[in-house]
């Protein structure tokens, strides 16, 4: 194995690539995980474009001019730019015309001439863009620059309809649409991924040991103090100086197949939706629970309150209310010393509690100090 490393050092032919990548991929765990899967490489990423423009074509639900004073403006400027001059003062009504903003992601190492798909949104009073046509936009980059062009005609799911009494119909939301391979890239971002410098592999979720586990396994396959973990998320690889082996050098290394460390114990509660996730390691100390809750019913009603005969007074009418409490019977539960998330799962199955109630439970659990793990409230 070490030959290999030192022959794509010296920029010798890589003929020993896919021999070694078929005896990786076959000799790895079950529970294993591509290391293309948990990280990303320092510097290779995806870069937001964004643009102003116009939709035009639209059959009569474009902007209210006369509410987007931009849409006019921006209209008036772009027929400048083919010598016609509008009047001062005219008032101009383009119910076809729509102000729209452009967004789309420049990948990697995107080259001049490639396609990118691009979103359009309305950002004026436009109730549909069904129909419209977005005209030649500038799409650029954070610092400024044009990185696309972007043209052509939208897509859009949505379908808004009015009647004339005020009734509305609205299916998806029509005010936004796509134009597939709609921007053509005018200029790519340079990167030092030639530049002969580590690569450096970041993991998606912050983790100690699989950062560990990652470069003990680069290191199993390439020699020793090829790869370094920095810290809890990076891993530094020496890689070789010409570009055509870098690339080589990172699709063995991307495809080496790593067991993940186990996350930390950790319970997420969503208090919107009620739903709760409990992962694995999670513990509780020795402790008795007991849960119950108190119903309160307030009936209102009414009675009549009539004079006895021949007595005077008048029939009036009395309200009258029913209160009624009913508190349910649930009995203590004992969590035994450290349980399992089965056991933890089976105690409150067989208790009945309803997610509110385990909420509830496991709020009361963290505050106790026996819930041996992170709660999480989203």
């Amino acid at each position: 194995m070490n030959t290999f490393l030192k022959g794509m050092f010296l920029n010798k032919p890589v003929c020993r690539y896919y021999f070694l990548l078929f005896i990786l991929l076959s000799s790895t765990a079950a529970n294993a995980e591509r290391i293309k899967d948990i990280t990303t490489i320092l510097g290779v990423r995806s870069n937001p474009l964004i643009g102003y423009g116009l939709v035009v074509g639209l059959n009569g639900t474009g902007d209210q001019t006369n509410q987007t004073p931009f849409t006019t403006e921006s209209f008036i400027n772009m027929l400048k730019q083919f010598g016609i001059a509008i009047p001062e003062g005219a008032r101009m009504q383009l119910k076809n015309v729509a102000a729209v903003a452009i967004h789309s992601e420049l990948p990697a190492f995107a080259k001049p001439g490639q396609q990118l798909d691009i979103t359009i949104s309305s950002i004026g009073n436009s109730k549909s863009l069904r129909g419209g046509t977005l005209l030649m936009t500038p799409l650029k980059g954070a610092d400024g620059n044009i990185y696309a062009l972007a043209q052509g005609n939208l897509v859009v799911g949505g379908l808004g309809v009015d009647g004339l009494d005020g009734s509305k119909l609205t299916i998806n939301i029509p005010s936004v649409g796509r134009i597939p391979n709609g921007a053509t890239v005018e200029r790519s971002v340079p990167t030092n991924f030639s530049a002969g410098q580590p690569i450096v592999f970041n993991l998606h979720q912050s983790d100690f040991t699989t950062a560990k586990r990652i470069a003990d396994s680069i290191n199993d396959l390439l020699g020793p103090k090829v790869a370094q973990a920095t810290d809890s998320m990076s891993i530094e690889v020496r890689a070789p100086q010409e570009p055509s082996q870098r690339v080589s050098f990172i699709s063995l290394l991307e495809n080496i197949e790593v067991v993940p460390g186990e996350a930390a114990a950790k319970i997420v509660i969503n208090s919107r939706t009620g739903t709760i996730v409990v992962g694995n390691h999670v513990r509780v100390s020795p402790v008795a629970v007991t849960h119950g809750s108190l119903t309160v019913t307030v009936a209102e009603d009414v009675e009549v309150s009539q004079p006895e005969a021949l007595a005077d007074g008048t029939t009036v009418v009395l309200p009258k209310s029913n209160l009624t409490a009913e508190q349910e019977f649930n009995p203590m539960f004992k969590f035994a010393p450290g349980p399992t998330i089965d056991e933890i799962v089976r105690a409150v199955n067989e208790v009945g509690a309803a997610p509110g109630d385990l909420m509830a439970i496991l709020e009361a659990l963290k505050q106790a100090g026996a819930l041996k793990a992170e709660l999480v409230v989203i």
